[in-house]
């Protein structure tokens, strides 16, 4: 029960005390309204192009809102030594650093939601399978999320994260199938695609909202899961290295 109380309330103070602030809030709208609005205009097509459009715009303002927030958040709570306080409460390193993951998480999956209601407004998305959306949303915000915190433990500085959290976002973007088939890349670059989280939980998106998916299911759903426990514990073993002395 100890366990349970220590990591909701680390928990909710991290809502509070970051994710919802009115800028945060405000800044969690406004990106993937941003980023709909820049990708429609782009695309030149009509209403019709939406459900196109939506897996990639899901994955952006999911993957964007996560990293951002959370190799801030971190990264600041390090360098004012407000983390160190935390280790000393009588919990696991696993249980706090899920603890401090899960507001990201939740932010990332509420992101993920503004241009589906947008989608919602203006097209048909009555053939989306929400059991398999609901599922790819959750692993790419967990993900996106233990990116981050890889990000954010990796580096000293708040400057530093954002620009470390570019090296890894930008490339995603072109490289995961989010708006075009990787099948279009240089074959040179394919094998680098599937070493990206992003790519299945994209191609997941694809096969929830069109049907488009390339990969099986169960093989997007079970590497993202992989990809989760990977960074997860990358970025642990980086905590007991560098910040536990």
């Amino acid at each position: 029960m100890n366990t349970l109380t220590a990591f909701w309330n680390i928990f909710v103070k991290d809502m509070r005390t970051y994710y919802l602030k009115p800028p945060n809030v405000s800044w969690g709208i406004i990106f993937p309204l941003a980023w709909t609005g820049m990708f429609f205009i782009r695309s030149g097509s009509g209403l019709e192009s939406i459900p196109a459009l939506l897996p990639g715009l899901v994955a952006i303002s999911i993957l964007f809102g996560t990293t951002s927030m959370l190799s801030v958040t971190v990264t600041f709570e390090k360098k004012n030594r407000s983390f160190e306080r935390l280790l000393l409460a009588p919990i696991s390193l696993n249980v706090l650093m899920l603890a401090k993951t899960g507001g990201a998480i939740v932010f990332g999956v509420i992101n993920a939601f503004i241009p589906v209601i947008m989608a919602v407004c203006f097209a048909d998305v009555s053939g989306i399978s929400w059991t398999v959306f609901l599922a790819a949303v959750f692993f790419i915000a967990v993900a996106s999320t233990f990116l981050g915190l890889f990000i954010a433990v990796s580096v000293s500085e708040v400057f530093e994260a954002q620009t470390f959290s570019n090296f890894f976002r930008f490339p995603m973007i072109f490289l995961c199938g989010l708006f075009f088939p990787i099948s279009r890349l240089p074959w040179l670059l394919r094998p680098i695609s599937f070493c990206l989280p992003l790519t299945y939980g994209a191609d997941l998106l694809h096969g929830a909202i069109g049907g488009g998916n390339t990969m099986p299911l169960l093989m997007d759903l079970g590497l993202l899961v992989l990809f989760c426990a990977a960074l997860f514990a990358a970025s642990l073993w980086n905590i007991r290295r560098k910040w536990i002395a």
